[in-house]
């Protein structure tokens, strides 16, 4: 079981905040891999955020209740389903499916970026924050996302997450709104890096740790049966499973 140094963790954290249960959220990583080395999309937080200001991150956020009633172009994968179950409260596919689901919205609120088809057979109608979503005129399609890793942020931090990365190439952006991302909004920037390059921008330890992991699954060509890694803290230590 392999442990990350603490002094990682711990120069994160500024003080000891106790109580603080972690809330289920997802990231989504979208990949150009049309280069000689892959980039992936990050975008820098505002300054004034409470939670990691200023620093680069991939798009995400916290699980929405709607994100269960939203409805998809098509399912996530079994063995996906299989793997957000894991070790975790969920009780049904409709669980699991809602953190997948949170990923693309999060990402569309943050950047612009619909991750998904047009479905003429779908209702007009969307539950609360995906109403902009399908304002566009597209729904979403998890099934497009593969799940590489998970995180639950030690305690003592302010906030605390349990966050489900998954990565999706670029060429499944089927849209893009404009002006989403601006000096007021929670994401200030965006850049398309190859991954050395990402690596050198100040990162957040579990960003920079799930970079290394994409970076190792790129290589063996992202297949789908391989394990995710699950950085979670057991008696002190932040630790390195597989699921």
């Amino acid at each position: 079981m392999p442990t990350v140094p603490r002094h990682l963790v711990e120069r994160e954290r500024i003080g000891f905040h106790t109580g603080i249960e972690p809330g289920d959220a997802a990231t989504l990583i979208i990949i150009d891999q049309a280069h000689d080395e892959p980039k992936v999309l990050l975008g820098r937080r505002h300054a004034r955020h409470v939670f990691l200001p200023g620093k680069f991150v991939f798009p995400g956020g916290r699980v929405d209740a709607a994100d269960r009633d939203m409805q998809a172009v098509a399912p996530i994968a079994r063995d996906t389903e299989r793997k957000l179950l894991a070790n975790t409260r969920f009780q049904s596919g409709k669980d699991a499916q809602a953190v997948a689901l949170a990923a693309i919205r999060e990402t569309f609120e943050e950047t612009g970026l619909v991750i998904g088809a047009r479905n003429p057979t779908a209702e007009s109608e969307a539950p609360g924050p995906w109403f902009k979503f399908v304002q566009t005129g597209f729904f979403p399609d998890p099934s497009l996302l593969k799940f590489i890793a998970r995180a639950i942020t030690p305690p003592g931090f302010p906030r605390r997450f349990d966050a489900r990365f998954f990565c999706v190439d670029r060429s499944a952006v089927a849209y893009q709104l404009e002006n989403v991302v601006h000096a007021d909004a929670e994401l200030i920037e965006l850049a398309w890096l190859p991954i050395s390059a990402a690596k050198r921008l100040d990162l957040p330890i579990i960003t920079r740790l799930v970079i290394e992991e994409l970076r190792a699954l790129l290589r063996e060509g992202l297949k789908p049966d391989h394990p995710v890694p699950f950085f979670v803290t057991r008696d002190g230590d932040f630790t390195r499973d597989l699921i």
